[in-house]
């Protein structure tokens, strides 16, 4: 028993890489990586981070989330029907194609697909590529769809807190005010592999190699269904990293509700509707919320009294191996007190083989980080500033 369920999940791994879901999602994060780089090139001139990043931060991640979430719907033995996974599939793709990337999420993908087979079940609509799986539909609320939206929200709260702070990409905006600012942009998509359970006797026949197996009077077979996660925030109020760890704690405490919500209505299907309509509009609250409380706070970063204040720094760079950091202000160099950036190129000449920097970190402490410089580096150490003599564009330090 234990090997046939092996080979099921392996063979099931396998299919992975014919659904077509994962080749949109890898076109999808090249896509946002593309636009990422066109971006920072027009603010900074130069790229900040490689255009495959979203790439590559897609699958390791989800990875995690979709071992744990298999082995509790395996385990449980939680089945969905086989019609939800098309649906799903194209809910999705049309989630992407909207732009939003927050509404490439579970809450909107899984709960528009039970919207959906609860609209059709049991009418007479034709439908000719679902139409088999659309047949075998034998309620018309399916709790054990809520409960798996649940597990997912979970999961990406987790992924936003792990994943979600690292590598943001800085912007440059203008203030109402017609001032120059520096924002925060995160944005993610991550794929969730993960073996859910279908019942065994709805399996067409491209899938007739599956296994079925019997657990009390029902006949279940496992499938691998992969679920496409997108996050976006921008932070111009805080430090990025505070905001969106912050985020996903609130998203990751809304999945826990909702999870708790959708096992009670396995029982009692009604409240399983009731929890669908709550999961949506409490990720729109979390939303909005968010980006209502950025909006109150002051720009984090702008032009500063004390001297020039670093919004981003460039990886590998001199300025990263220095240790700087975003948010911090250096109000010294080389001994000279700068408070432009025209000040501050003009100190690093003072000294060209070797910098010395006084530098007020971001719980206000102050700190002094020195390194000899090669030839040119005092002219590209790496560090992004947000000029006040610029209103459309950067400029790289």
């Amino acid at each position: 028993m234990t090997t046939d369920w092996l080979i099921a999940c392996l063979m099931g791994l396998g299919k992975l890489f014919l659904h077509p879901l994962l080749y949109v999602s890898i076109a999808y994060c090249l896509f946002i990586g593309y636009l990422r780089v066109k971006r920072e090139r027009h603010d900074f001139t130069t790229k900040i981070y490689s255009f495959s990043m979203e790439l590559r931060s897609m699958l390791p991640q989800g990875l995690i989330g979709g071992l744990i979430l298999s082995f509790l719907t395996l385990a449980t033995g939680l089945a969905i029907p086989l019609a939800a996974m098309p649906i799903m599939a194209v809910v999705t793709v049309l989630a992407i194609l909207s732009m939003k990337k927050r509404f490439v999420s579970p809450v909107y993908t899984m709960g528009l697909t039970f919207f959906i087979l609860f609209f059709l079940y049991d009418r007479d609509i034709e439908l000719t590529l679902f139409q088999d799986a659309l047949n075998q539909l034998d309620r018309s609320v399916y709790p054990t769809l809520v409960i798996l939206m649940g597990l997912l929200l979970i999961a990406e709260g987790f992924l936003i807190v792990a994943n979600g702070s690292k590598k943001v990409s800085p912007h440059l905006e203008v203030s109402k005010r017609g001032q120059p600012i520096g924002v925060y942009v995160s944005q993610r998509v991550w794929l969730i592999p993960m073996f859910v359970m279908i019942p065994g006797g709805q399996l067409p026949a491209p899938f007739e190699w599956y296994p079925v197996f019997t657990i009390g009077d029902m006949s279940l077979s496992p499938i691998v269904l992969p679920i496409l996660i997108g996050f976006k925030q921008k932070v111009h109020g805080t430090l990025p990293e505070l905001a969106i760890k912050a985020q996903g704690k609130k998203v990751g405490a809304l999945g826990i509700v909702i999870t708790v919500l959708a096992t009670v209505g396995y029982w009692y299907p009604p409240l399983a509707i009731i929890t669908v309509v709550l999961a949506i509009l409490g990720r729109e609250f979390l939303h909005h919320s968010q980006k209502a409380m950025d909006q109150k706070l002051p720009f984090y970063f702008s032009k500063s009294k004390l001297g020039v204040q670093i919004l981003g720094v460039i990886p590998q760079s001199p300025a990263d191996k220095m240790g700087l950091q975003k948010g911090e202000v250096i109000s010294k160099i080389n001994g000279v007190v700068v408070r432009e950036e025209e000040e501050l190129y003009r100190a690093l000449q003072i000294n060209r083989a070797h910098c010395k920097l006084e530098v007020i970190d971001n719980n206000e402490q102050i700190r002094f980080v020195q390194r000899a410089l090669f030839d040119g580096e005092h002219y590209e150490l790496g560090l992004l500033f947000v000029d006040d003599q610029l209103k459309e564009s950067g400029q790289v330090g």
